[in-house]
């Protein structure tokens, strides 16, 4: 029988078909990172390398340690960068009994020292990875850039002034193995949360607009629009995002709604002081009022027939009551048995307009404005539920492609072991 071509074998040297392809659900190499073949036998000091004896098998069990990796978006951050970047590493080696880690580091277009200062400290920290844009795209699509660099079990997002402390990530880590959620988010408006340092016009605007996207998005969330958070890392992944810019994190929360993901938070602490940011004050005031009209506008995607349906009904409010005070106006003219007065209805209906024609009008245009808000109350209502069936379906669709290309990957290769 002619011999078959010699068996593929992965980098530790097992045959592929033998070999656990863990390289996905692990994100290192193969059997050289501690995976060996069970029933494998190693040698010992007074083996038969050294003396003659026999190896005694070990019971080698993969160890699963889950990925985390930590996001950092960056744009003009030369002050905090370095120092930022130690402190992560610091506090992620703590997690290595239980976690390995990679911090990504996404560059978005810095005119300063921000990427070469990371790249600097990347050269000497393997867990450290930079990304660069060379124009300055915005949060949205940076995070957007970093998921899909990312393969960790655990994906984490964090400000690069830290802003939250480290400690941040361990405990939303803790929460989403407890509690089994996709998304975790650090809140200061949760019970127990603390602010500081923030000043008292951009805390007022951003507890209302979370207070107004919470009503609008339900499932009991004091913030909406955090961008510290712990993902699921295969569930972030499955998500089809748009967003370039901060309503990223709005848009997560909306879609991980759609698809019925449990969403939970933990009571944060929001620290503004300025010795996190190297001194320098934040220009804030433009931001701020684009963020709030981009909370708006989340609010109105989260519930558009909430704005729709209760326009129309305070609408239709004054159209009723102006249509009252007609009706009541009529009736005193038409039981009035002055002969000033006009005869009948039609007499009736007259006077009452002569006297306040600005009345019929206000309830002519209130009630056509009540009907049409009403009516695309249900529209907006009808589309939205078409837009979370295609999303449903998208999202399904996406996952099972990348489960087939997984295990396609996954499968081991048929040799021919005959001869």
């Amino acid at each position: 029988m002619p011999r078959s071509s010699p068996p593929r074998r992965c980098p530790s040297g097992l045959p592929i078909s033998r070999c656990v392809r863990h390289e996905r659900r692990r994100g290192d190499g193969c059997a050289g990172s501690g995976l060996r073949r069970r029933g494998a036998r190693a040698a010992r000091p007074g083996g038969p390398g050294a003396g003659g004896m026999s190896a005694e098998p070990l019971p080698l069990v993969a160890e699963r340690r889950p990925l985390v990796s930590v996001i950092v978006p960056a744009f003009n951050e030369e002050a905090v960068i370095v120092d930022t970047l130690r402190r992560l590493c610091e506090h992620m080696t703590t997690l290595e009994p239980k976690y390995r880690w990679e911090i990504v580091v996404v560059n978005d277009g810095s005119t300063d020292e921000t990427g070469s200062l990371a790249d600097t400290y990347a050269l000497s920290h393997p867990n450290v990875r930079i990304l660069h844009h060379r124009v300055n795209f915005k949060l949205g699509q940076a995070l957007r850039y970093a998921f899909n660099h990312t393969r960790g079990d655990y994906v984490a997002v964090i400000d690069c002034d830290l802003s939250y402390g480290p400690e941040h990530i361990t405990r939303m880590l803790h929460t989403a193995e407890d509690s089994g959620a996709r998304i975790v988010i650090a809140s200061p408006y949760a019970k127990g949360g603390q602010v500081t340092g923030v000043p008292f016009v951009r805390r007022v605007l951003s507890r209302a607009a979370n207070r107004l996207l919470s009503f609008t998005a339900g499932g009991g969330l004091s913030t909406v629009t955090g961008m510290v958070r712990v993902y699921d890392g295969r569930f972030l992944r499955s998500l089809d995002l748009m967003s370039v810019d901060t309503e990223i994190n709005t848009e997560i929360i909306r879609k991980a709604q759609i698809l019925h993901a449990r969403i939970v938070e933990i009571p944060s602490h929001l620290d503004w002081s300025f010795e996190r940011t190297g001194g320098r004050r934040r220009a804030a005031s433009l931001r701020m009022s684009r963020t709030t009209v981009s909370s708006l506008f989340s609010s109105f995607l989260f519930r558009p027939v909430v704005f729709f349906m209760v326009s129309g009904l305070i609408l239709l409010a004054v159209a009723a009551y102006s249509f009252g005070w007609v009706v009541w106006h009529v009736a005193q003219v038409y039981g009035d048995p002055s002969p000033l007065a006009n005869s009948g209805l039609t007499g009736a209906i007259q006077n009452a307009y002569e006297r306040a024609p600005h009345t019929f009008l206000v309830t002519g245009i209130t009630f056509v404005l009540a009907a049409q808000l009403i009516t695309f109350a249900v529209i907006a209502a009808q589309a939205k539920r078409y837009f979370e069936e295609l999303f449903h379906l998208g999202t399904s669709v996406l996952r099972g492609q990348r489960a087939a290309g997984e295990a396609s990957d996954s499968e081991p290769a048929q040799v021919d072991d005959d001869g």
